[in-house]
C-alpha cells in the first residue's frame, strides 16, 4: 500500500469509525479493559460491561482491592472468564509493581498476565498515542489480502508498522481496524465499497487471510462444549455456592466430564471446593 493509499483510507475512515465508548478516554486502564473485555467477543456485548465494569472499577487499585467473585459476577455473559482472573491479577501487579499506574512500556506490559503484544500495543496506541502499530483479527486479515499471500505473525508486525503513518497512530489504528470489521470483513467482504481496491493484492478466493496467522479461525461448536459447561457452573456459582454434587446436574454433561471440567476451574482460579462446596473465589 502506497502513502497515497494510506491517506485515502485515513480519510475514508476517519468519519465511519464506530462509536464506541473507550474511544473517549485516553486512560491507560479504562482502555487496557477494553481491549481484554473485546478479546472473542462481540462489541455489543462489551459496551455496558465496560461500562459498568469503569463505574465500579474505575483503577487498578479498586479492581485489586475487590474479590474475585464480584469481577466474575459482572464479567458474566462476556465468555472466557479466564480474562476476567487475568485482569484481576494485572491490577494486583501494577499495584504492587507501578504504584498503581498502568505503565506505558511495551516490555513491562507484556508482563502483566494475560497481556500479549496486541494489547500491549493497543494501550500504547490508543491511550498515549505512541507510534505502535496493532494487529488484531481484523488487521491480520486486511495485511494478507493487501499482501495477497499468507502471513506469518512477525510478518504482519512487521507490514503493519511499515503501513503506520508517523503521529497518527490512535487515527489509523483504529480505522484500519474498523475496515477489518465492517468492510474487508471474513464473510462477504464490501470490495465494491473499498476504498483501496486498487492497492489490494486479493482477487481470487481466500487463501491468504484463511492461512495467515493471527487471523480468525471457525471456532469449535459452542452447544455441547466444555466452555459451555463451564459456564453454567460458573453462572450459577455467580447465584449461589454448588454442592459438587449437584455440579453434574448445573453442567448438564457426565460425572466423569463433570469431574474433569470442574478440576480445570479450580486449577484456572475460578472456583474454589470447601469440602462437598463449590463457590467462587
Amino acid at each position: 500500500m502506497t502513502p497515497h493509499a494510506v491517506e485515502t483510507l485515513l480519510a475514508w475512515g476517519l468519519p465511519r469509525l464506530r462509536d464506541l465508548p473507550w474511544r473517549n478516554t485516553r486512560d491507560r486502564w479504562a482502555v487496557l479493559v477494553s481491549e481484554v473485555m473485546a478479546q472473542q467477543t462481540q462489541v455489543a456485548r462489551v459496551i455496558p460491561k465496560w461500562k459498568q465494569f469503569m463505574h465500579e472499577y474505575p483503577t487498578p487499585q479498586a479492581c485489586a482491592d475487590a474479590p474475585l467473585s464480584d469481577l466474575l459476577r459482572l464479567w458474566s455473559g462476556l465468555g472466557y472468564p479466564r480474562r476476567c482472573k487475568n485482569l484481576h491479577d494485572t491490577a494486583k501487579q501494577i499495584v504492587e509493581r507501578h504504584d498503581g499506574v498502568v505503565p506505558g512500556d511495551l516490555d513491562l506490559l507484556q508482563a502483566l498476565p494475560g497481556v500479549g503484544p496486541y494489547t500491549a500495543r493497543a494501550v500504547l496506541a490508543f491511550a498515549d498515542s505512541i507510534d505502535v502499530a496493532v494487529v488484531d483479527t481484523n488487521v491480520a486479515r486486511v495485511l494478507a489480502r493487501l499482501s495477497g499471500r499468507a502471513l506469518t505473525a512477525r510478518e504482519s508486525q512487521i507490514a503493519a508498522d511499515k503501513l503506520l503513518p508517523a503521529g497518527r497512530a490512535w487515527e489509523w489504528n483504529q480505522v484500519v481496524m474498523d475496515f477489518g470489521a465492517e468492510v474487508c470483513a471474513s464473510r462477504a467482504p464490501k470490495c465494491d465499497q473499498c476504498p483501496v481496491h486498487d492497492a489490494c493484492g486479493w482477487h481470487d478466493g481466500d487463501a491468504p487471510a484463511q492461512t495467515s496467522a493471527l487471523t480468525s479461525k471457525p471456532q469449535a461448536r459452542f452447544d455441547g462444549s466444555d466452555r459451555q459447561a463451564r459456564g453454567r457452573l460458573l453462572r450459577m456459582l455467580s447465584e449461589r455456592g454448588v454442592p459438587r454434587s449437584e455440579v453434574r446436574d448445573v453442567m448438564g454433561v457426565d460425572s466423569a466430564r463433570a469431574a474433569r471440567l470442574l478440576d480445570s476451574l479450580v486449577r484456572d482460579g475460578l472456583v474454589v471446593v470447601d469440602g462437598d462446596w463449590c463457590r467462587l473465589p
